[in-house]
């Protein structure tokens, strides 16, 4: 597993924990992550940096249908001016082998010309495998658009260091073994999240859903902590059937097991003392 080294990262393990910095804006409907990361906000999305790694542990960011024409793709990838000295550059990209995969997709912040350029920061960026990056990983950003609508979704993506394939240029940058990406709507009140390994993949999008609560077991991140603790637990335990576009109903989500098999066994017990007096009474 990889490990920083040195005296900087005691520097930085000390700048893990302090608020953040960057753009001032209304956060007052954010639902930030809670965990580990150095916390930059930019104009639309804020993340939490892992400077061992060399990228973003999560990126949050809200997703709404934007009316009007979306500006034009800037491919202006650079290193991220908030974490200057901490951050990849597009050299360490460069004769990889390694697409600059987005974890807040270009296509997301169309709507505007900054928040279009600054999700070209080098912080914004993970190595992803070309077939995952222009394939799965391709259509499970499109499934997530299509899903927003007239919906705003609170959505978080990520990497998750687990199986990683090494690292790539002078920066050692972390290739990750998965990505996800997970949504809150809190019109459809449902969690959705995605995990995919960083190769190619040959399911379509609903057959990479998983729990929020798993994908919160791997990374040790508590994605959605400010929301009431019983719906975020009743929500984050669900996997839906079928993901739902905009303008739908969304799937209930399914009985937590336990409390399927509890019934059950309730029934079954009721059903045997039934029969049980039945038999008494016809001798």
């Amino acid at each position: 597993m990889k490990t920083c080294r040195g005296p900087l990262p005691s520097l930085l393990l000390a700048l893990l924990f302090l608020p953040g910095y960057g753009h001032a804006r209304d956060n007052r409907d954010e639902l930030l992550p809670a965990g580990e990361g150095i916390l930059v906000r930019h104009a639309r999305y804020a993340l939490g940096y892992n400077p061992c790694h060399k990228q973003a542990n999560w990126v949050y960011y809200k997703l709404a249908a934007t009316p009007g024409e979306a500006v034009k793709r800037t491919n202006d990838f650079r290193e991220d001016p908030l974490l200057e000295g901490l951050s990849a550059s597009p050299a360490d990209y460069l004769r990889s082998g390694y697409d600059r995969g987005h974890l807040c997709p270009a296509a997301d912040m169309a709507f505007d010309e900054q928040a279009m350029s600054e999700t070209f920061y080098m912080s914004n960026i993970s190595p992803q495998t070309p077939a995952f990056n222009r394939g799965i990983w391709k259509k499970i950003e499109e499934k997530v658009r299509k899903m927003a609508g007239d919906d705003t979704l609170h959505v978080v993506t990520g990497p998750l260091f687990r199986d990683n394939k090494g690292t790539i240029g002078a920066n050692r940058v972390t290739v990750p073994g998965f990505f996800y990406k997970l949504f809150y709507s809190p019109a459809r009140r449902q969690m959705v999240a995605f995990l995919a390994p960083n190769e190619r993949g040959d399911r379509p999008p609903e057959g990479y859903l998983v729990p929020v609560d798993s994908v919160e077991t791997w990374t040790g991140i508590d994605f959605f902590p400010l929301l009431p603790d019983d719906l975020e637990r009743e929500l984050e335990a669900a996997v839906p059937l079928a993901v739902p576009l905009a303008g739908t109903p969304a799937v209930p989500p399914p009985v937590p097991l336990l409390a399927s098999l509890f019934a059950i066994l309730i029934l079954v017990i009721l059903l045997f003392i039934y029969t049980s007096r039945w038999s008494r009474r016809r001798r």
